[in-house]
């Protein structure tokens, strides 16, 4: 029996990290169009390829990061299903295979970022699917950015889903839980409801403070840094609490939630604030 062909992602070929003075917007350029048109031909009936990296390709050198991943989501709009609900379903078959760590991916996930586009821009309407989509493009790359209109549109439902993830067994969905809903998460719309009223991040948040991944408490310290910029008192009182129960955390835990109290307040901590300070002294093993 013929094994089937790898998926297009893995011939995504781009550098581990970010290189100096090449760019990041060059990521995303005609090599990418042609292997993700690649992955939906393979899957959907009736795909055209060349209509959609013609339209996909065209003016696309002229455009930043952001708006080159919106203009492919645009041009595969027009070979999928209008019903978001059915698009959906053939995104998520055109997914490849999902993360297998946490750490040490790169930038070859970026494959995704048009994906995470054209939810966000035609998701809207179709909480369910959008949701759907969310969870799963997320083990593959993060739906941190394509799961925040959903936060503005539904924000109970999305924050009670959102609520469920916590608990779920991938790293990469608890980890979308806490930077998906960063007030001020860099690239992204700002979360106004939620720079005016933290409480809802900050349960969600007490929720993973003991995650036993690191790349999940570190996107937990990174959006109380987020919340502090506008809330610094109420990050001082949650960082204090957390320290005051370290008496009942096992061992190992107490040393990972002191990390991350250090982290979430470093910032403020190098501008001198006194109380930041106080707390990370507080925060040494």
């Amino acid at each position: 029996m013929k094994a089937a062909a790898a998926h297009p992602v893995t011939r995504f070929k781009v550098p581990s990290t970010i290189v100096a003075g090449t760019p990041l917007k060059e990521l995303i350029g005609g090599p990418l169009v042609r292997l993700i048109s690649e992955s939906f031909a393979r899957t959907t009936a009736g795909f055209q390829p060349r209509p959609f990296e013609r339209e996909a390709t065209e003016g696309l050198s002229a455009l930043g990061l952001l708006e080159r991943s919106a203009h492919i989501a645009k041009a595969l709009r027009k070979q999928l299903p209008r019903d978001f609900s059915k698009a959906a379903d053939i995104l998520v078959a055109s997914l490849g295979p999902e993360l297998e760590r946490t750490e040490g991916n790169g930038l070859a996930p970026f494959f995704y970022l048009p994906h995470a586009h054209f939810i966000a821009l035609f998701g809207g309407g179709t909480f369910e699917a959008a949701m759907r989509a969310n969870y799963e493009l997320t083990k593959r790359f993060t739906s941190e950015f394509s799961v925040r209109p959903f936060l503005v549109r539904y924000p109970l439902e999305s924050l009670e889903r959102l609520r469920e993830w916590t608990e779920d067994a991938n790293p990469h969905v608890r980890r979308l839980v806490s930077e998906g809903t960063r007030p001020r998460l860099p690239w992204a719309t700002r979360l106004p409801e939620f720079q005016r009223n933290p409480a809802p991040v900050l349960e969600l948040l007490e929720v993973l403070k003991d995650d036993p991944v690191l790349y999940v408490r570190r996107s937990v310290a990174n959006s109380l840094g987020d919340i502090a910029k506008d809330h610094p008192d109420r990050v001082f009182r949650t960082c204090r609490r957390w320290l005051e129960e370290l008496p009942a955390v096992e061992e190992g835990r107490a040393d990972a939630r002191r990390w991350l109290i250090r982290h979430a307040v470093r910032l403020p901590a190098r501008k001198r604030v006194a109380e930041a300070l106080r707390i990370r002294r507080s925060a040494q093993a």
